[in-house]
C-alpha cells in the first residue's frame, strides 16, 4: 500500500468527525482561515467569474468559506479520499454548476488550468518534501498571470527544540479550549502520516517554483498560511 491509499484509509474512517473537531484542534481557527479567505478573495473578486481548485479538498470546508464571499467564482475540489468528498458534495447539493469534484493523488495530479486561484488546506504536508517542489512548480504552471496559490499549512519547527514547542503549546491550548486529550490521540494518529516542512524551505520552494511574490501572510506555531501569487 502507497504513503497516499494509507492517507485515504485514515482520513476516510474519520470522515465523520473530522470537521466537527477541526476548530478545536486549530485553535487559531478564525484568523487562520480568515487570512485564506482574504488573500483569494482580493484576487478573485475582482473578477467577473473565476476558476478555483481546491487541492486536498476533503469535506469542502475551505472552499465553503470562500465561496460566500467570492460568488462569481466556480470550485474544482480534489481529494484522495472519495467518502471526504462525498460529504462535500452533499454539502454543495444545491449547486451542482458551481462545484465539481473529482479524486485523485495530489502527487501526479494534472488538471485542465487555467485557475484564477489555487487553494488549499492540511493536505499538502501529507507529500514528500520533493513531491511538494514537483507539486508547486506544477501549480505555477496552472495559475492564470495575476492569480494566487494560498496553502493554509501545517509547518515544521525550524529546530528540534522548536518543533517540541510547537507540539507542547498546541496540546496546552487544544485543551484549553475545551477538546480532550481523545481528541488529541486521534488527531495524532493521522498525523503519523505528516511530512511537513519548514516555513522558510517551502517559501524558498515557492520561489523556485516561478511565483513572483511570496509570503507567510500568518501563523501561529505549527499553522501557517503560504501566499504565492504568479
Amino acid at each position: 500500500m502507497t504513503l497516499f491509499e494509507t492517507v485515504e484509509v485514515a482520513f476516510s474512517s474519520t470522515a465523520q468527525s473530522y470537521e466537527g473537531e477541526r476548530r478545536l484542534l486549530i485553535p487559531c481557527f478564525d484568523q487562520y482561515y480568515g487570512n485564506a479567505i482574504e488573500i483569494v478573495s482580493n484576487v478573485v473578486g475582482k473578477r467577473p467569474s473565476a476558476r478555483i481548485l481546491d487541492l486536498g479538498a476533503g469535506t469542502g470546508l475551505l472552499s465553503a468559506m470562500l465561496a460566500h464571499y467570492v460568488p462569481n467564482a466556480a470550485f474544482h475540489l480534489v481529494d484522495i479520499s472519495d467518502e471526504m468528498l462525498e460529504r462535500a458534495r452533499s454539502r454543495f447539493a444545491a449547486e451542482p454548476g458551481r462545484f465539481s469534484f473529482e479524486v485523485a493523488d495530489l502527487s501526479t495530479y494534472a488538471p485542465d488550468g487555467p485557475y484564477d486561484s489555487v487553494i488549499s488546506a492540511l493536505a499538502i504536508h501529507h507529500l514528500s518534501d520533493a513531491d511538494k517542489r514537483d507539486l508547486y512548480r506544477r501549480i505555477c504552471d496552472w495559475i492564470a498571470p495575476g492569480g494566487v496559490f494560498v496553502n493554509v499549512e501545517q509547518v515544521l519547527g525550524p529546530t528540534p527544540e522548536m518543533e517540541l514547542l510547537y507540539d507542547r503549546i498546541w496540546q496546552e491550548q487544544v485543551l484549553g479550549a475545551g477538546g480532550t486529550q481523545t481528541m488529541i490521540d486521534r488527531a495524532k494518529s493521522r498525523m503519523a502520516f505528516d511530512q511537513c516542512a519548514t516555513t522558510a524551505d517551502q517559501l524558498a520552494w515557492l520561489r523556485d517554483a516561478g511565483f513572483a511574490q511570496v509570503d507567510c501572510t500568518f501563523k501561529s506555531w505549527r499553522f501557517a498560511v503560504l501566499t504565492a501569487w504568479k
